[in-house]
């Protein structure tokens, strides 16, 4: 699927049967056949439209001899539908293609950075100004980066407080899907990185002095998403590695109490046992002997309940409150 936009005069965004001279052709999810009619149609390298289809495919930004396109990849986050209580996150190449006459973007989903452009949510973009557009949606991507790790954070600090209560798995399991999704995130802002220093550097695209300043607002804003997502899964590894060493915590202090528990159980065993003996046993013809044997046994094992109770193997606090977190 593709569609062709075009700015007129005023900035109005019109969607077009045929493409023109500085249109906007955005491809969506195309078929072979489309690819190699767009590629035949718009003289564009094959490559150029095939590679952002990968979903592996790194960002990088190349330039063909040839026919003078140039070509940008660039990853942008999708949340992960899979994930139904927390929301996660993995990262998607988007392809950026400008040639003499047209623009293009390519991609195997229909983005929301893409429909920002489309319901006109951007202002200041015309389809002409090939350069611009290309570092808007850059910039787009760059904050859109930042939003998504402000509501990793805020899930972070949500499952954490749910852990304060009861630690299960399930908050764990959500730990590690926000984790998962900060290095997503740091994969592809550092690759995103990598092609915005390029364009910088070598001018590979044609820039006036507004998309100079928008370039460095691009990098600006790409760099503290980096910063961001590297706190952020340094605090969340150093948050994995503590309730680990709570759990393993909790569960020593479980493990104490049931041995202390059954240790106290054993005693009254052990005498019974004695006493079912068909041998001669003290106070065996005794009308009482049984309440003496239930003292015995009781005693001793309440003077060994005192004991652990002393140094803290049972009756505590915190071994109850294990019990019910473990």
């Amino acid at each position: 699927m593709h569609q062709i936009f075009k700015s007129d005069e005023n900035g109005k965004l019109i969607e077009l049967e045929v493409a023109e001279r500085n249109s906007w052709i955005n491809i969506v999810a195309p078929t072979s056949e489309e690819i190699n009619q767009v590629a035949e149609n718009y003289n564009i390298p094959l490559e150029f439209l095939e590679d952002p289809l990968d979903k592996d495919e790194s960002a990088r930004i190349e330039r063909d001899d040839d026919t003078e396109a140039v070509l940008i990849i660039c990853d942008f986050p999708v949340v992960d539908e899979d994930d139904i209580h927390y929301a996660s996150f993995e990262t998607i190449p988007m392809g950026i293609i400008l040639t003499k006459d047209h623009f293009i973007t390519i991609c195997t989903i229909d983005s929301s950075i893409i429909q920002s452009f489309i319901k006109r949510r951007i202002k200041g973009f015309y389809t002409h100004m090939k350069t611009r557009f290309a570092l808007q949606i850059l910039y787009m991507i760059s904050t859109q980066f930042l939003r998504h790790l402000k509501r990793l954070n805020r899930q972070t600090d949500e499952i954490e407080k749910e852990l304060h209560e009861s630690m299960k798995n399930k908050q764990l399991y959500d730990l590690m899907g926000i984790e998962k999704s900060l290095v997503y995130f740091v994969t592809a802002l550092k690759s995103n990185k990598l092609v915005l220093d390029k364009m910088m550097r070598q001018h590979i695209v044609k820039m006036y002095e507004e998309d100079q300043d928008l370039l460095e607002d691009v990098i600006i804003e790409n760099r503290q998403g980096i910063e961001m997502a590297e706190v952020h899964s340094n605090i969340l590894s150093g948050m994995m590695d503590a309730y680990a060493s709570i759990i393993s915590n909790n569960m020593n202090i479980v493990m104490k109490f049931l041995t202390s528990f059954t240790i106290i159980l054993t005693i009254p065993t052990m005498v019974f046992s004695f006493y079912g003996m068909n041998v001669e046993l003290p106070f065996m013809g005794m009308p009482l002997a049984w309440i003496l044997t239930l003292g015995i046994s009781f005693g001793i094992a309440g003077v060994l309940a005192l004991v652990f109770w002393r140094r803290n193997f049972i009756w505590h606090r915190r071994s109850f409150s294990a019990c019910f977190l473990a």
